[in-house]
């Protein structure tokens, strides 16, 4: 039996297994130790596939093992929403770092295009890698018993037939009533649950197939899709200095205008605003801040598309670079402006989740741009690699995140301003628990009831399986202020 056989075979029955651990421990649990726990066992794997394989350790692959289990660890420690999703976004990228292949840049060298090839083979791999691995990695003619190798071509066939079989017998089900009663009275019933179950592992199993295949690829050739492939697509869209220059001056003029506009109005004081704009400063605040942020996170990839534009024009590369240097100094009032925003607005309507999310994005656009200056617009792209800088910033920006605990401190925030939207903090994750009980002394009468009833009327959800810090930590606040807790909200008026 080969070598690319034997691991094909390993790789199966390891994305099984995975599958199956995936049932395990997240089956109608929240996400939690089940999280960290996944993705240590799915490490596991690959290590032990990649010695299997003889295949290298390299950079990517090396480097990427810590952020992916650091920022799976990250769900066993908060419960909020949002920073599940921060960190679903770094466990991605750090499977991005996984999926360079390329020799040439080392990984401190790559290229955003390097980063977003590798991206984009990972997650086609993940969505077919294992069909390719059943039909194409394992040579099942290698495999000598016959009985075997028929048992899988059915098996091969049955898997083909069967979303066949699916969608054909739904349509004449749903076209004839008495195909339904006898198909009915002829299929054995099957449990709903038992249904979705196997449902869970195929879908976990699938896509740990596919990543390991991808992320066990010693060749770019081997892969599903190719990064280099991608570049050649790529290499045939180029535009003149000449338009790329005029287009980026004409946005310059834009952004000048706009911020003429900001010192005049936003920086110039509240009785301006209101007599020109017809609206409250805290309106006027409100109601471009979001649109602001939207308009600095579309300037750099701007900016990136229109230097990959221009790499073989020499002769417009130091117009670009001045006319971007413009636009990143008006970028940064831009931001300065939707900062400026949001602090009015924070002082008239309190924190959120998406308030304070959208402050850290806003930052971490800031420091990225600044890098951009210092790499790209100085031609050090390669030497200073802007592409793992940003992943860098964006790791460390996540961390930040976990480490400031942000339902907490809306909490902090929001429980001293005069008028406290009670509704919205009790609406708040495990993480913010403890701060709310502590600091319920300090709300009206009638605020603190409501609080404390809700506050009880929280439920633990799910067991050791999706067990994290915050989880824990809120039930034992709530069991050790129980009576406290009770008394308040029976105090409420009647």
């Amino acid at each position: 039996m080969s070598r690319e056989t034997r691991v094909g075979i390993g790789l199966a029955g390891s994305a099984l297994g995975l599958g199956v651990l995936g049932d395990l421990l997240f089956q109608g649990q929240p996400l939690g130790l089940n999280i960290a726990l996944w993705t240590t066992i799915f490490v596991i794997a690959l290590t032990v596939l990649l010695r299997v394989a003889c295949a290298p350790l390299h950079q990517g692959r090396r480097f990427m093992l810590a952020p992916l289990l650091l920022f799976a660890a990250m769900f066993a420690w908060h419960d909020s929403t949002l920073l599940f999703a921060a960190n679903f976004l770094a466990l991605a990228a750090a499977v991005t770092m996984g999926a360079l292949r390329r020799t040439q840049p080392r990984l401190d060298s790559a290229t955003l295009s390097d980063y977003g090839g590798g991206a984009v083979s990972a997650g086609c791999s993940m969505a077919a890698g294992a069909a390719h691995l059943l039909a194409t990695d394992i040579k099942w003619a290698e495999l000598r018993n016959p009985g075997a190798e028929k048992a899988a071509a059915i098996a091969r066939g049955l898997g083909i037939g069967l979303p066949l079989l699916l969608l054909f017998g739904g349509l004449f089900v749903a076209a004839d009533a008495v195909f339904k009663q006898l198909l009915s009275s002829a299929v054995p019933t099957l449990s709903i649950a038992i249904v979705e179950r196997a449902l869970v592992v195929c879908l976990f199993a699938w896509l740990a197939a596919g990543l390991l295949r991808d992320l066990l690829a010693p060749r770019e050739e081997s892969r599903l899709v190719q990064v280099e492939r991608l570049r050649v697509f790529g290499r045939g869209a180029r535009l003149g200095a000449l338009e790329l220059n005029v287009a980026l001056a004409v946005l310059d003029l834009l952004f000048l205008a706009f911020v003429v506009v900001q010192f005049r109005y936003l920086f110039g004081g509240r009785g301006l605003v209101e007599q020109t704009a017809n609206l409250t400063y805290a309106e006027y605040a409100r109601h471009g801040f979001f649109e602001l942020v939207a308009v600095a996170g579309l300037t750099l990839p701007l900016l990136l598309l229109g230097d990959w534009l221009l790499r073989d024009e020499a002769r417009g590369h130091r117009a670009f670079r001045w006319l971007a240097r413009a636009l990143l100094v008006l970028l940064g009032v831009v931001m300065l402006s939707a900062l400026q925003r949001m602090r009015l607005y924070l002082d008239q309507y309190g924190l959120t989740e998406l308030r304070l999310y959208a402050i850290g994005v806003i930052l971490w656009l800031a420091v990225v741009g600044v890098w951009f200056a210092l790499t790209v617009l100085r031609g050090r792209r390669r030497r200073y690699a802007f592409a793992v800088g940003a992943l860098v910033a964006g790791f460390a920006a996540t961390l930040t995140l976990n480490v400031v605990n942000p339902d907490a401190l809306i909490a902090r925030t929001n429980v001293t301003r005069p008028a406290v939207d009670v509704g919205y903090l009790a609406g708040l994750s495990d993480d913010a628990v403890p701060t709310l009980v502590a600091r319920l002394s300090g709300l009206p009468r009638q605020q603190r009831a409501y609080l404390a009833s809700r506050l009880l009327q929280s439920k633990p959800g799910g067991d050791w399986r999706s067990w994290n810090v915050s989880r824990a930590r809120a039930e034992r606040v709530l069991r050790e202020h129980h009576a406290e807790l009770a008394q308040l909200a029976a105090a409420a008026p009647r």
